[in-house]
């Protein structure tokens, strides 16, 4: 039986329980994809990923990402955790402050900040595009927006890889607040192509600029505790209106209170327009994990 080294980790947490927990298999090789999907849906998490070596030039390493559903190209969270993980096995370290992850989404680097506990990983997302601006009247968004105070901005579809329907909210009360219609939201999700809805505020907490909440529609209806792919598709819209908060395009935002965590997400729009999204990462279970296929 071969012994493959797994860990767990919480993601965008500076303590276990608060961010998006994600299961990686180090040691892949040899795993077929129905094997991966049948490890992922035995995990329960959001995600699981698997790392492989490279096989591109430049790249540290290779990873696959899979919900308990299907494979996942891109996804933020799992991005941030899996470079934690290889660097904390001894699988990869960073070069000039920058790993090298590849995977469907192309070569991506994640930039490396500080050490320990206290270090900061922030994966630059794939380009962003704004594949439509609706009113709120519009009858694909009206019933998921019902009984919603509305913010400045008009609601957006943007597509990062996955794509979001974006609100912004009134004010940080009346989002955390919502209790989200999910019939409607997974109509909109299926009638759009989208994820769902992704639902935002500003707020006045010295820590972060902006509450967030994520409501998948489609294929399941959850509440995602922490998404850093979803939020790099806010980052890339509120920098297309020239709405970004802070100082060189740098936010934080909150995400997850409402489904028992409490995560914290930095983004930055840096001066070429790339989107990073990231923040820390802790160790939750280490062992190894014995799966026979």
């Amino acid at each position: 039986m071969t012994l493959r080294r797994y860990v767990q980790l919480d993601v965008f947490a500076d303590r276990p329980g608060a961010g998006n927990p994600l299961a990686v298999v180090l040691d892949a090789e040899g795993l077929d994809d129905a094997t991966m999907q049948a490890i992922a849906r035995w995990t329960r998490l959001p995600e699981t990923t698997f790392v492989f070596p490279p096989t591109q030039p430049g790249a540290n390493y290779r990873v696959r990402m899979f919900s308990p559903r299907r494979e996942v190209p891109f996804a933020g969270h799992p991005s941030v955790g899996t470079a934690h993980a290889v660097m904390q096995a001894g699988l990869a370290a960073p070069k000039d402050g920058l790993l090298w992850q590849e995977g469907i989404a192309g070569v991506l680097p994640l930039r490396v900040v500080g050490e320990g506990r206290r270090r900061s990983i922030a994966v630059r997302t794939p380009r962003a595009r704004v594949v439509e601006v609706a009113d709120a009247t519009d009858p694909r968004l009206a019933p998921a927006l019902r009984g919603l105070p509305l913010g400045t901005l008009p609601p957006a579809l943007v597509d990062g890889g996955r794509r979001w329907w974006l609100a912004e909210l009134a004010n940080e009360t009346a989002l955390r607040a919502a209790t989200p219609d999910w019939d409607a939201i997974s109509a909109l999700a299926q009638a759009t192509e989208s994820m769902g809805l992704f639902a935002y505020a500003r707020s006045d907490d010295p820590v972060y600029y902006y509450a967030v909440r994520a409501f998948v529609g489609a294929p399941a209806r959850f509440e995602d505790a922490a998404s850093g792919a979803a939020n790099a598709t806010l980052a890339a819209w509120l920098a297309a209106r020239d709405a970004l908060p802070g100082t060189e395009g740098r936010y934080r935002v909150s995400q997850g209170r409402e489904v028992g965590h409490d995560a914290i997400i930095d983004l930055q729009v840096d001066a070429e327009g790339e989107v990073w999204s990231g923040g820390r990462v802790c160790d939750v279970v280490s062992g190894h994990i014995a799966w026979e296929h």
